[in-house]
């Protein structure tokens, strides 16, 4: 068997063999196929696609190429959450005490982020003292006890996708259905958890522009989900607006303390309720619908702080930081946007947001880039808001010390505006089940 054959094969669409995928991932981790080669057969696959049974196989050789993660240690019902990624996503913050309170294990293997803000890894680390580099002991001790971990991936998990990302991030083959299915169940499935929930944002500001293709993607991911055994659900959320008023680092930990002591953006508790209840229903066995109120009211109560606060000093962070949120970073400028005329905001472009945030330090354009976890934007007005001349419509955080009218420009650029009233749309726009 060759590699160069295999890539003819797919790039002249024809369906590969179990044994012929397998031979061309273990071959790439072992350096036995070369970058250039794989990346001819993931460019062949980009325009070609891949039949559900050769995603299946795909993901599974892509788990097999490194440890399953078994999480034996935990007793409790364990349940994950994925985030395809937005503007202002901070769910994980909120919605893992929030299922903890309800008895559930949230044992998490997160990233840093690449973009417009740091990804949840560095979220938590904006709390002083708060340790990521949990060994999988660690980590399933702090989950069965606080009912919450979340710990640095490992590279012995799933190396095929570390190694295929890297060359599709640079070879434009990153925007491939099966490719992508294949990466984030690779991942998610390599760790062992009861139930998996997907939230995948729609818009704007997410990988996925439109409805149909976001329900494509769900669809594909639920059914390889079911092909390894594990009840598996997606959440369509909104993403043509950040979600909630903060995006960036320390910005979005103060928002998510906000949520759960019971006063955050209704967006986001929002989409915590739809995702908590689809995990609970695959512990309970009862029906999204039954447990809403309960969720939202937990929520709304407060009841899912303790197990915020237990959690981050579980793994070393300052508690005094989260009960007094003063005490986290904070950038040395605070520069307020106003509104240049009266009028209702009806739209807010989520991606020039998310990328005015990365400008002002929040995030990162290189992985070796150094992020200020006190930078980003603060948004004051968002769609439905009735502003008035000279009010402040956002405030942006940095300690550049760079002329702001651009970045106001930006803000005022990413608005949109009009004279009559307006009821903004639901951030939750359907769920898809197995």
């Amino acid at each position: 068997m060759r590699a160069v054959d295999l890539i003819a094969r797919k790039r002249d669409g024809e369906e590969m063999s179990t044994e012929e995928i397998r031979f061309l991932v273990d071959g790439f981790v072992r350096g036995d196929v070369p970058d250039y080669q794989m990346s001819a057969f993931l460019m062949a696959v980009c325009c070609r696609g891949m039949t559900q049974r050769e995603t299946a196989d795909l993901t599974r050789a892509m788990i097999e190429s490194g440890e399953r993660v078994t999480l034996t240690r935990i007793h409790r019902f364990k349940a994950d959450k994925h985030s395809t990624g937005g503007v202002g996503d901070k769910t994980t913050l909120v919605l893992a005490p929030l299922l903890a309170s309800f008895g559930l294990a949230v044992p998490k293997l997160s990233g840093r982020g690449l973009g417009h803000t740091g990804g949840t890894l560095d979220k938590l680390e904006s709390i002083p003292g708060f340790r990521t580099d949990l060994s999988i002991r660690e980590l399933e001790e702090v989950a069965d006890e606080v009912g919450v971990a979340v710990a640095a991936s490992s590279e012995s998990v799933d190396p095929a996708d570390h190694e295929m990302y890297a060359l599709r991030d640079v070879t434009a083959t990153v925007d491939s259905l099966p490719l992508i299915v294949a990466s984030i169940m690779s991942k998610k499935l390599a760790i062992e958890n009861d139930a998996l929930v997907l939230d995948v944002k729609v818009g704007d500001g997410a990988f996925f522009c439109s409805e149909r293709d976001a329900h494509e993607f769900a669809k594909t991911a639920l059914a390889i989900g079911s092909e390894f055994g594990r009840p598996t659900s997606a959440v369509l959320t909104a993403m043509e607006q950040p979600l909630g008023c903060a995006v960036g680092n320390a910005l979005e930990v103060r928002e998510a303390i906000a949520a759960l002591q019971g006063h955050g953006p209704e967006d986001l508790a929002e989409v915590c309720v739809a995702l908590a209840t689809q995990l609970l229903s695959a512990r309970d066995h009862r029906a999204p619908d039954e447990l809403r109120d309960e969720v939202r009211e937990r929520l709304a109560s407060g009841g899912a702080w303790p197990c915020f606060v237990r959690w981050i000093e579980r793994q070393g962070g300052d508690v005094r930081a989260v009960e007094d949120p003063s005490r986290l970073p904070a950038a040395g400028r605070r520069i307020e946007v106003r509104a240049p005329r009266s009028g209702v905001i009806c739209g807010v472009r989520a991606r020039a947001i998310g990328h005015l945030a990365q400008v002002l330090g929040a995030g990162r354009a290189r992985k070796e880039d150094e992020i200020d976890l006190g930078a980003g934007v603060e948004l004051r007005a968002k769609v439905g808001s009735e502003v008035r001349e000279g009010d402040v419509l956002a405030v942006l955080h940095t300690n550049l010390r760079s002329d702001p009218y651009d970045w106001e420009s930006a803000v005022l650029g990413a608005l949109s505006w009009r004279e009559e009233p307006l009821t903004p749309g639901p951030t939750v726009l359907g769920t898809v089940t197995q």
